[in-house]
């Protein structure tokens, strides 16, 4: 355990902050959980954690605070809003761990500076397997000093790699997003195609793995579909906005995205339809609509 950092708060007891921050009582350290809904944060109490009734009261003896929020409205709600970064002593760092815009983790860098405080954004790919494993990819972004000065805490949540300045820690997570919501398309297209012209999909699945065609998404998102389990781990609105967030930082950059643009417009539909709380993989639930398949 780093040992200048012991006290740890961690606002947004989710799907995700409550399997990270059972972890980080695990490892030792002195963790203070919020939540806006105070019954998911009382979870991590068996674990060891205290628990706060407010942000602000959350973060007053933290080393370090990690934000896992819903996105960048809520994590600049509870910073600046509700009072959590005034409440911090000179020094605190910041590690906010929600996908939120670039531009929005610069803002909020910029802001906690003037107040004396430190930030590195470090959004994760990996979702809640990943997350109970400790074995998460973490993207960040900041001062190369900061992200050394965490790296201990975060290498028990999972692999740590400094990508660049503030802000790139949510552009490299916003290509992750791309990639993952593309290909689910791509898979779930070949799938059912291959079920409408008669072939077993899971045999399909099955054939192709391994080839060229193989990857994370056609194993684990694949298999989902074979066998209709659309249970929520991450949701097709959360894969939504993060399409939303990868179209808006690719207008702000002039650069066109029209495969994102593409896909943007099916999880929007998938989403309209009534499948926005599923699973991302239920798009595939969307492209059997349009076809006429259960």
């Amino acid at each position: 355990m780093n040992e200048t950092l012991q006290n740890i708060t961690v606002l947004g007891i989710g799907l995700m902050g409550f399997p990270m921050g059972k972890r980080l009582c695990e490892a030792g350290y002195r963790v203070t959980a919020w939540n806006r809904s105070a019954g998911k944060a009382e979870r991590l109490l068996p674990c060891g954690a205290q628990i706060a009734p407010a942000p602000a009261q959350a973060v007053a003896q933290a080393d370090l605070v990690v934000c896992l929020l819903e996105n960048g409205e809520v994590v600049e709600e509870v910073l600046f809003g509700q009072g959590a970064a005034g409440a911090m002593r000179p020094g605190t760092l910041v590690v906010d761990m929600s996908s939120i815009r670039p531009a929005q983790a610069r803002d909020h860098a910029e802001r906690l500076k003037a107040m004396g405080l430190h930030h590195i954004d470090a959004p994760v790919s990996g979702g809640t397997v990943g997350a109970e494993a400790g074995s998460l990819a973490i993207m960040a972004g900041g001062d190369g000093k900061q992200v050394e000065r965490a790296r201990l805490l975060l290498e028990h949540l999972g692999r740590l790699t400094h990508v660049g300045p503030h802000g790139a820690g949510q552009l490299a997570k916003l290509a992750n997003q791309m990639i993952v919501g593309i290909t689910i398309g791509a898979v779930a297209e070949a799938l059912l195609m291959c079920e409408k012209g008669g072939a077993d999909m899971a045999r399909v699945r099955e054939a192709i793995g391994g080839g060229f065609a193989e990857s994370r998404v056609l194993q684990l998102h694949g298999q989902r579909m074979v066998e209709r389990d659309f249970a929520k781990r991450a949701a097709i609105n959360v894969q939504l906005k993060d399409m939303r967030n990868a179209m808006t930082t690719a207008q702000s950059l002039g650069f066109q995205a029209p495969i994102t643009e593409l896909f943007e417009t099916l999880y929007t539909q998938a989403s309209e339809n009534g499948f926005g709380d599923l699973d991302h993989s239920a798009l595939f639930v969307e492209l059997a609509r349009r076809n006429g398949m259960q």
